[in-house]
């Protein structure tokens, strides 16, 4: 019987301790005149615009081991976006819309966005797509601090994808 509380006790202890550092990282929204969210929200600005033309911003932008999942739940990695990028592109009028920055710390940021495109579906080029998306973005260790050139996207999450077919 002793073994078993003691096993308890363990891992009550454990856990209370997994609590903490979870507790102690505090967010906070990023200012509007915040120089590494408006670093950030540039390169997703550009990463938007790549659907349109090969701008040569994935490889910079994206970490290694990045991972993704697409709007038709596949996952996807920094080779897949890279190939993508110099594939013949036929999409036009894109663009980032809304996007926000909420920082934990000063290594981990999770952005909140959606973009748009017109004539990203092939089988429907005069089709409208809109995309609502979380990322996460890392500041990798040894870097300097809040340097732009450290942070890379990690992963990437579609919330929603839907199309609009323009009437014209």
């Amino acid at each position: 019987m002793r073994e078993i509380q003691v096993r308890i006790f363990a891992s009550a202890v454990a856990a209370a301790q997994l609590l903490v550092p979870a507790s102690a990282q505090r967010g906070h929204w990023a200012s509007p005149d915040d120089k590494t969210a408006q670093s950030i929200i540039e390169m997703e600005r550009k990463w938007a615009e790549g659907v349109r033309v090969d701008n040569g911003v994935v490889a910079g932008l994206l970490a290694d081991d990045f991972q993704g999942t697409s709007a038709k739940d596949a996952r996807f990695t920094k080779a897949d976006e890279l190939k993508d990028e110099k594939s013949v592109r036929t999409a036009h009028d894109c663009g980032l819309d809304d996007t926000k920055v909420h920082f934990f710390g000063d290594r981990l940021a999770l952005v909140y966005g959606s973009e748009h495109a017109i004539g990203k579906d092939k089988s429907q080029p005069r089709a409208r797509v809109c995309q609502v998306w979380t990322e996460t973005w890392l500041k990798r260790s040894g870097s300097s601090p809040r340097s732009i050139i450290a942070w890379n996207a990690s992963s990437s999450q579609p919330q929603v994808t839907f199309v609009a077919i323009d009437q014209e």
